[in-house]
């Protein structure tokens, strides 16, 4: 299975969780920043993963416009799965999640999720430092993801 992983980090937070991801998804797998994606090796792949920091409610800009960059109908019936950092905060959820948002873009591109968007948390304060065992959770839904790429090829 040939996976492609792509991440926008500010932090350093969403990397650690793409990298996770991608050590524990298995077969050939490439983890790549955002900037340093191409929307059309996309199309070479079984199953994609996008992931973001949730920032103001959505996915940053520079994934928008990754995103964007992405012709319409190409990712017709295309695996993929979307997630995202973010604190636990009753204010942050008024304004939304970018792995909800990153979903709703790639189905819109004809995309099948092959799960729901999964959070992965950060805690308040100094640095956003990830919640312990997040790290270990982002394996193990990787491992659910290659599961159900497998079952729905």
């Amino acid at each position: 299975m040939k996976t492609l992983i792509v991440y926008d980090s500010l932090y350093g937070n969403t990397e650690k969780i793409a990298q996770a991801i991608g050590g524990a998804v298995g077969g050939d797998v490439k983890v790549v920043k955002v900037g340093e994606a191409s929307a059309l090796e996309i199309g070479t792949c079984d199953l994609v993963v996008i992931g973001s920091p949730t920032q103001g409610g959505r996915h940053t800009k520079l994934m928008q416009e990754f995103l964007g960059k992405i012709p319409d109908g190409a990712l017709k019936n295309k695996n993929v799965a979307a997630f995202d950092t973010r604190m636990k905060s009753f204010w942050v959820k008024a304004f939304g999640w970018a792995a909800t948002r990153i979903a709703d873009d790639l189905k819109e591109k004809g995309a099948n999720l092959v799960a729901p968007a999964e959070p992965f948390y950060v805690n308040k304060g100094k640095g956003f430092a990830l919640v312990e065992g997040e790290l270990e959770r982002a394996a193990a839904w990787a491992k659910s993801l290659a599961a159900n790429n497998m079952l729905s090829v």
